[in-house]
């Protein structure tokens, strides 16, 4: 019997993976609370667009508003719960999805930041996965359509990183992998904190940037000042998982301790950093999408700054690492969200710490 799968929270990711598994033949429920959004999938389907080398595809999907989701009660329950939710709702809606899923059933965290801890609060440790998606570079365009500002990964990149949170090979973290891989290059890793805090690291030196300047990747990556600064993010970000003892996986491509030390002013090491972040926007396509929180942003939607550079932070202060950088930015993008002041690249070229 194929897995009756639910993904909570519809965004870009969990749209972007879901459709392609609704594509394979697999059992998907789409569960979101933007009305708007729940209708155009159920009116229209969900429609799937590449940058290049992928053609458009549309899948009509089962989509429910969360006023709709008691009905789950009755059918036969979930088997794999996705929650793919922006961290501040990662309570809710687990909370709201674990009465319909199965007692052998598992829940797995397809989002940003560390979330697992906060799942396994209310499901227990046993019954939560992680995975990463890393480099996708997705944006739920508008209701009922994802674009991706790329084509398919494939052998070039891993994008899904899919694992259980002891470390150990088995089945389910299998089947994770194996549906998550209907729609890119994915694997079982048996690293999922080094690659949950690896991915972490990628979305403190970018995400933020976006949300505080209103700049694309590839403007910010062209201008000195910010990127440098974006190395100063990624260097504390790096200094504090290794400090937790985290296994870091490769970022952007790039040892970890390349863009630690170009943080901390290494001339070697800063001139192999620069090199390889203006090739990558140098290329065609390179750099042209904004970063999910810069999307957050524009939409005027909350930020997860206060899982990413402020989670940092955080962590920083309890192992006794100041993270500076990654707390001037949380400062930044905060005043930024609430109105007192507008998005700005001068926000960051123009600190005292450049």
């Amino acid at each position: 019997m194929p897995k009756r799968i639910a993904i909570v929270g519809a965004g870009a990711v969990g749209c972007y993976a879901g459709a392609h598994m609704v594509k394979a033949g697999e059992e998907v429920t789409f569960i979101d609370p933007w009305p708007e959004h729940v209708e155009a999938m159920r009116k229209e389907g969900l429609r799937i667009s590449h940058l290049t080398g992928v053609e458009p595809f549309t899948v009509p999907v089962r989509a429910l508003h969360l006023t709709e989701v008691q009905h789950l009660s009755k059918e036969a329950p979930i088997d794999i719960a996705f929650i793919c939710t922006k961290s501040y709702d990662t309570l809710w809606a687990t909370a709201l999805i674990r009465q319909y899923v199965a007692q052998s059933g598992y829940f797995v965290s397809l989002q940003n930041c560390m979330n697992e801890e906060t799942i396994a609060g209310i499901v227990g440790w046993g019954r939560i996965l992680g995975c990463v998606a890393s480099s996708i570079t997705v944006e739920l365009h508008a209701p009922g359509e994802v674009r991706r500002a790329a084509g398919k990964s494939g052998e070039r990149h891993t994008v899904f990183r899919a694992g259980e949170v002891h470390g150990r090979i088995t089945e389910r973290a299998r089947e994770v992998c194996r549906l998550v891989g209907h729609a890119d290059s994915a694997k079982v890793t048996e690293n999922l904190w080094g690659e949950r805090w690896s991915k972490l690291v990628i979305n403190v030196m970018g995400n933020g940037l976006s949300a505080a300047t209103g700049l694309i990747a590839k403007e910010m990556v062209k201008s000195d000042a910010i990127r440098h600064f974006s190395a100063r993010l990624g260097s504390e970000a790096i200094r504090i998982g290794e400090a937790q003892g985290y296994e870091l996986e490769e970022i952007m491509h790039m040892p970890p301790e390349t863009i630690a030390r170009a943080g901390e002013g290494d001339e070697e090491a800063l001139k192999t950093y620069d090199e390889h972040r203006l090739a990558e926007v140098n290329r065609p396509g390179g750099g042209a999408h904004r970063p999910s929180m810069g999307q957050d942003m524009v939409k005027g939607r909350r930020t997860e700054i206060e899982f990413l550079n402020g989670h940092v932070v955080k962590k920083g202060e309890e192992i006794g690492i100041a993270a500076r950088a990654n707390a001037i930015l949380t400062d930044l993008v905060k005043k930024v969200e609430k109105g007192e002041l507008k998005p700005d690249p001068r926000h960051i070229t123009g600190l005292r710490m450049n």
